[in-house]
């Protein structure tokens, strides 16, 4: 099992709306970034967990935790004219972007805010704190423990 940082705006998608799907599951689609893409094509996998992180918005935070339930698969929105993922360059015979489902796991008690992350010395390695913008990223197990007991989550 490995952890992953999802990013999200939540004017378009947030913890809230996972947890309002049929079954708390959705698709994530839309990721237009080439080491995202590769992340959710070669790399996530069902079981993994997922730190939901509100970007994007005046006091960012990492919301609640999700789990992919499904691998990397084409992201169809890609297709679709209408979408506004489309990619004219990318067809069901040769997709270019990956999409994965996620289900909701919880909310946390205490969202965690990019200050709180900043400011943590354990966390200072984590992709996020260097201002990386790609909306997948890597955690590792001692990030995932840190940032959970941040949120008042120690069971997870």
């Amino acid at each position: 099992m490995a952890y992953w940082l999802f990013k999200s705006e939540p004017g378009c998608f947030s913890i809230e709306d996972l947890h309002n799907r049929p079954g708390k599951t959705e698709h994530w689609d839309g990721v237009r970034n080439y080491q995202a893409r590769n992340y959710l094509r070669d790399a996530v996998k069902p079981g993994d967990l997922v730190l939901f992180y509100h970007s994007n918005i005046p006091e960012p935070v990492v919301a609640g935790i999700a789990e992919v339930i499904r691998g990397g698969y084409p992201d169809y929105t890609a297709f679709d004219p209408g979408s506004e993922h489309f990619d004219p360059k990318s067809s069901p015979g040769a997709p270019i972007w990956y999409m994965v489902d996620v289900r909701y796991v919880a909310a946390m008690p205490r969202p965690v805010t990019l200050e709180q992350i900043k400011g943590n010395p354990l966390l200072a390695a984590m992709p996020l704190v260097k201002r990386s913008r790609l909306s997948i990223q890597p955690v590792t197990p001692e990030e995932w423990r840190t940032i959970l007991t941040m949120g008042g989550m120690t069971d997870q």
